[in-house]
């Protein structure tokens, strides 16, 4: 009877417990109950919650927010770097999940300043996304769907690190865009990716985390494999441009890739998608 009698008294003290977390940003973010009111504000958040179970607790998102399919259909609050505060507001999210590295810091101080709860999120390796996964799913409890997404990514992904942990090395350039020719740092999530593969990013080094370069600069790094994204799910035209330059060994080799933008440049669940692509991408390289 007594301890039939303890966990009664105990249930309304389970119920009030509040859901706490700590932010890429170091900040701890609480909520008294979970989450019912969610503000996404980049794409590849949106994909995060609808993979976290959370898809249903999304009221509000930015532009470019297209996947998976239902998202379309939710209420837009502009673009990532250009919010429509009010918007958010009349939308009176008790929870706003933000991209750290891409929304406007202003804006984002401007909706704590208003009382709003908003978790940053920035990604910098391949296991932060698993992780921001289980945070969603605790911040919406709805951890159990959370922890199967992340789990799958998880398998997937010490998968991809099994089997490329003795590839021979490849010197690679991934061209973000071509006018103008952009790429990614060492520090960038798309570099751990393309180490992930085996692969060494030429332009590890440079200090901007999307640099803008030169095609000087890429004939001197001579990759030995070009791996372009583009703005679409089709490979893009501007990939050919580089067979003007014969003397490249990516060319020599034909080794010219598309992986399509959506999936390695979103920080999402889908990112694990692209990762694979890239690694099949790799492995033919080295195959010729």
């Amino acid at each position: 009877m007594k301890c039939w009698l303890l966990t009664l008294l105990c249930l309304p003290l389970l119920a009030q417990a509040e859901l706490s977390v700590v932010d890429s940003s170091g900040r701890r973010v609480t909520l008294e109950h979970p989450a019912q009111r969610i503000v996404s504000l980049a794409p590849h958040l949106t994909e995060l919650l609808f993979a976290a179970g959370a898809g249903a607790r999304v009221v509000g998102v930015v532009s470019y927010s297209d996947w998976p399919p239902p998202a379309r259909q939710i209420a837009q609050v502009g673009g990532y770097s250009a919010l429509d505060l009010e918007r958010i507001l009349a939308l009176q999210p008790d929870l706003i999940v933000a991209w750290e590295s891409g929304n406007n810091p202003a804006q984002l101080e401007r909706l704590e300043q208003l009382g709003l709860t908003v978790f940053r999120h920035a990604p910098r390796t391949p296991d932060d996304i698993p992780r921001m996964l289980e945070q969603l799913g605790l911040l919406a409890a709805t951890d159990a769907a959370a922890q199967i997404a992340a789990q799958d990514f998880r398998a997937r992904l010490q998968g991809l690190r099994e089997r490329n942990a003795q590839a021979a090395p490849l010197t690679v350039f991934y061209q973000v865009w071509h006018q103008p020719l952009m790429t990614v740092n060492g520090a960038h999530l798309i570099s751990a990716a393309i180490e992930l593969c085996g692969g060494r990013n030429v332009f590890a080094a440079l200090p901007a985390l999307a640099p803008q370069i030169s095609v000087e600069a890429v004939l001197a790094a001579d990759p030995q494999v070009i791996v372009a994204s583009g703005m679409a799910e089709q490979r893009p035209d501007w990939l050919d441009d580089w067979k003007r330059w014969p003397q490249l060994a990516a060319v020599r080799h034909d080794n010219l890739y598309f992986v399509p933008p959506d999936l390695l440049q979103r920080a999402g669940p889908r990112f694990i998608d692209g990762a694979e692509r890239l690694c099949a991408a790799l492995a033919e390289a080295r195959r010729r």
